[in-house]
């Protein structure tokens, strides 16, 4: 059967690739912002209604695996509709949750609002879903920029929304803060109205389509008999586990400790503003050195920072240290992993591959903010998960070394059959 390339629609004067790029950074800002600062409410919010800390973390956990099982589904929708009405549906979604949640009087409310809705939010509206747009938008020797343009400016919103937020919940009282945060999400099916239509986004500069036309689930099912790929998804967990746990927890434990709301809010801000230079470095050095080795450097890294910081005293010294050393180790393991799966299984089915590791990335994090919640009621500490972090990072170090950088087996046959 054959297939033909339909046209591309013309897209108004005003429709330029860089005002596109613009609102898509703003969009990806926007969208990351409230959910990194979503640590600040634990505490108030479970003080208000009399819930342990393990009611407010089963919500974070729902959203974190709801966040990577609508993945896929807002993906396909991208690739039919385009961006513009996925973006805008994860807004209103966004919106809705962070609205209702300060009416949420059971933990089931909670649940449906801070889990399900700001959850099938996220996947709609998150980066991934305008980096799918710059892909498609822009011709390939800019490609890579954008992807790391849109991840900086996520982790932008995460530097600036955390101080925001606990100045919202300190001037108007927390409730009031979470409308504040839901109605700036409003702003994304406005901001989404840049995107062109599907065939609008078409680049005639698109690159060859790297491996065989075999189908989704002949892809999958590959994937997953080839060892290194395994192995990767596995230390992506690890990533996960730990990123949702320090969103979550990192405040109330630091205010615990004696450290100022403030300063707790700035830590997540820090991380994020670190993060930028994390990413964009991560970036241009998967493009020249071993990215097995890179990966296992990072998560070796951050087990030996988190152990630090478990061990030392708590000062706002060590807080501010430990919020940079993590910034810049944060979403540094998106470019390695997602090259190695385009080394070993091509760019046809990159998104669906990449999407199987994502996957694994938000169960890791429904574990790790659910453990935080449920372990801390129980003993009354975080120290058990704060150690299990530590010895998850060596767990990933160990499985990655392993990897064989270059094309799966199963690519090379299904190419030479093809």
């Amino acid at each position: 059967m054959t297939t033909t390339t339909p046209a591309r629609e013309p897209a108004p004067s005003w429709r330029t690739p860089a005002l596109v790029v613009v609102c898509g950074c703003l969009i990806s800002m926007l969208a990351f912002g409230p959910r990194s600062s979503m640590g600040l409410f634990i505490g108030p919010l479970s003080e208000a209604h009399g819930w342990g800390r393990d009611v407010f973390a089963l919500a974070m956990a729902f959203q974190n695996i709801l966040w990577g099982v609508g993945g896929p589904f807002a993906g396909a929708l991208t690739d039919r509709y385009g961006p513009a009405p996925v973006l805008a549906g994860g807004g209103l979604l966004y919106a809705a949750g962070l609205a209702l949640m300060p009416y949420a009087q059971t933990s089931l409310e909670l649940y449906l609002t801070a889990g399900v809705l700001i959850g099938l939010g996220l996947s709609g509206a998150s980066f991934g879903i305008v980096i799918a747009g710059f892909t498609r938008l822009l011709p390939a020797e800019k490609r890579t920029w954008s992807i790391g343009i849109a991840t900086a400016a996520g982790s932008m919103g995460q530097f600036l929304f955390a101080p925001m937020g606990q100045a919202f919940i300190a001037g108007f009282g927390w409730q009031t803060a979470l409308l504040l945060l839901g109605g700036s999400m409003l702003l994304v099916p406005l901001l989404a109205g840049v995107f062109p239509g599907p065939r609008g986004m078409a680049s005639s500069g698109a690159p060859a389509v790297t491996g065989a036309n075999i189908g989704y689930v002949a892809a999958v099912r590959q994937a997953f008999q080839h060892r290194s790929y395994v192995l990767l998804v596995a230390g992506f967990f690890v990533c996960g586990f730990q990123l949702a746990f320090i969103t979550t927890h990192l405040p109330p434990y630091l205010t615990a400790a004696g450290i100022s709301p403030s300063l707790a809010a700035w830590a997540l801000a820090l991380i994020g503003l670190f993060n930028v230079v994390g990413s964009y470095s991560s970036g241009v050095l998967a493009g020249k050195v071993s990215k097995r080795y890179l990966l296992c450097a990072n998560y070796f890294s951050r087990g030996v920072a988190t152990a630090a910081f478990v061990l030392l005293p708590i000062s706002p010294v060590t807080v501010i240290a430990y919020a940079a050393v993590m910034g810049l180790l944060w979403l540094s393991t998106v470019p390695p992993t997602s090259g190695l799966v385009a080394v070993m299984f091509g760019t046809r089915y990159m998104g669906t591959l990449y999407g199987f590791a994502f996957f694994s990335h938000q169960v890791g994090g429904f574990l790790g903010v659910w453990l935080g919640g449920v372990l801390y009621e129980r003993t009354g500490s975080y120290d058990v998960v704060w150690w299990l972090g530590v010895a998850l990072a060596m767990f990933a170090t160990l499985i990655n070394l392993p990897i064989v950088e270059r094309p799966a087996p199963s690519l090379a046959a299904s190419e030479a059959k093809a």
